[in-house]
């Protein structure tokens, strides 16, 4: 699925390159800072850490806080396994399970999934409609690209000048005042 974060046309205008790389190399650097900046936004999201499965009702089994999701809402499941993967309908709520209905699911026996899968509940906010995530989104991506494009010799740019910048730590701090507002509590630590 491609970026919604940073597009691939913005990117390409930002940039300046026009057609004259693939799309995939140009997408691949979008996901790539969608996937960065998403993992410090605030989202109503819960670790998965093990499933089972009857028939087609699907169950997964969250870490901590199950009481967020209610039934009727739709949740989006990750990283947990193919069928199980994708938006579903919740349809029962226990202490710290949650079952849906996907008439793909196979029946599967209990079995914890590793590494962790995640769910992700109705959220208030659309991050990928807001502007400032779509500009840090942008800075990085375009980081990224820069960061590809230059040789292996070190702190060096393009214009032979000295640079201290590579894609180190230094790579969020530049855009974390944008995503300020938005920052899971979680990912401010250290």
């Amino acid at each position: 699925m491609p970026a919604t974060y940073v597009t691939e046309a913005e990117l390409r205008s930002a940039l300046g390159i026009g057609n004259l790389y693939s799309s995939a190399t140009v997408e691949e650097c979008c996901q790539a800072a969608e996937n960065i900046v998403k993992s410090k936004l605030w989202f109503n999201t819960q670790a998965v850490y093990a499933l089972e499965a009857t028939g087609t009702t699907g169950r997964i089994y969250i870490y901590e806080n199950v009481d967020q999701f209610l039934v009727g809402d739709t949740i989006t499941v990750e990283n947990v396994r193919q069928h199980f993967n994708g938006n579903q309908t919740i349809t029962k709520v226990e202490k710290d399970w949650v079952e849906f209905v996907n008439a793909q699911i196979t029946t599967r026996a209990y079995h914890t999934i590793a590494p962790w899968g995640r769910v992700y509940g109705s959220q208030a906010i659309d991050y990928e409609t807001l502007p400032e995530v779509n500009q840090a989104s942008l800075m990085i991506a375009v980081d990224i690209w820069q960061a590809r494009q230059t040789s292996n010799a070190g702190g060096i740019s393009p214009d032979f000048q000295p640079s201290p910048y590579r894609m180190g730590n230094t790579l969020m701090a530049r855009v974390r005042g944008l995503l300020a507002d938005h920052l899971a509590p979680g990912g401010q630590v250290g």
